[in-house]
């Protein structure tokens, strides 16, 4: 069997809950080298999940030959850095979301990996969720006519003092951006993913309750190649959290209660029908697992740097055009 070699550049929350498990658990990678800047906690983390080396410095990790690919679990602002120093080294990269500080970041790392013949993926694992591929067979089945609205919801109070270790997500330079670039990014990529290219798209980014650096609340507009319109209300203020998707077509409808569960209600002629489709217990694995093949088998990943490039054009336009 062909193993990829690892080498994780980031050990946050994510990274121990998701990333190295995954790492550990696919028997075609191997986890070879941990990189945090506190040599200590990279060292620690490296111990904790069998990796035989660690570095403070991210430079040391990617300049190690025996590193085939790298997974970038850090802040945005270094993504466009980090991802041309490796592409440079010949490695493979997965890069978190998203993917960029702007779209020319973005087109500057797809023309570095391009030019030194490396694969580059985006972290968007919502991509591989079965609710959505069941999704896309409704819709494909003309179970509920025409898309004519979809309608998505993610709420989550974030409001952390300056010593929390995600403060940096409300400092514009490091973000880019607050809600709407953090988690918002995932379901612009769901509906791209869906309805295919934006033709239309209207903004209002505003601080609700929170005088910051960036946005606590954002809407956009989107109108989509096939007429389907959609809203998309990301907001760090509200109290109560949402994660919701309902999509109404002609014929019928769709809702999911909380996109990162399993349930889905159709409703149509038929009736209402629930079903279940739960995601893998671990959310990055099909994401890794698509990515270690697509290099082994020297194909694209399902979630390319275009498709983070082209999220990240709606972002733009989010926050600049309004």
């Amino acid at each position: 069997m062909k193993i990829l070699n690892w080498g994780l550049i980031g050990a946050g929350d994510i990274a121990r809950k998701r990333i190295a498990p995954a790492l550990g658990e696919l028997e075609n990678c191997n986890l070879v080298s941990i990189s945090r800047k506190n040599a200590e906690t990279a060292e620690s983390f490296a111990k904790e999940f069998g990796a035989e080396k660690w570095f403070a410095d991210w430079r040391e990790l990617i300049a190690d030959e025996e590193i085939d690919a790298v997974y970038l679990a850090t802040p945005v602002f270094l993504h466009k850095e980090q991802t041309i120093a490796a592409a440079e080294k010949g490695k493979h990269i997965l890069c978190e979301k998203p993917m960029a500080l702007n779209p020319t970041e973005c087109e500057e790392m797809i023309a570095a990996c391009q030019a030194n013949n490396v694969t580059l993926g985006i972290a968007y694992y919502r991509h591989f969720y079965p609710i959505i591929k069941r999704i896309k067979e409704i819709i494909a089945a003309d179970e509920i006519g025409k898309p004519v609205l979809a309608q998505m919801n993610a709420f989550e109070f974030f409001n952390p003092t300056p010593e929390n270790s995600r403060y940096w997500l409300l400092e514009k330079e490091k973000s880019g951006g607050g809600p709407m670039m953090d988690f918002g990014c995932h379901r612009l990529e769901v509906l791209n993913n869906l309805f295919g290219e934006v033709t239309q798209i209207k903004s209002l980014v505003t601080k609700t309750a929170f005088e910051r650096e960036v946005e606590d609340t954002a809407t956009a507009l989107l109108q989509f190649e096939g007429g389907t319109c959609a809203s998309v209300t990301v907001t760090h203020a509200a109290n109560e959290p949402q994660d919701t998707l309902s999509i109404f077509g002609t014929k019928g409808s769709i809702h999911i209660p909380v996109l990162n569960k399993d349930e889905i209600r159709i409703r149509n002629e038929k009736g209402e029908i629930i079903e279940s489709h739960p995601t893998h217990p671990n959310v990055h694995l099909p994401l890794i697992e698509d990515f270690t093949n697509a290099v082994l088998e020297n194909r694209e990943p399902l979630v390319t740097g275009e498709i983070g490039k082209k999220i990240q054009v709606l972002e733009d336009k989010i926050y600049n055009e309004g």
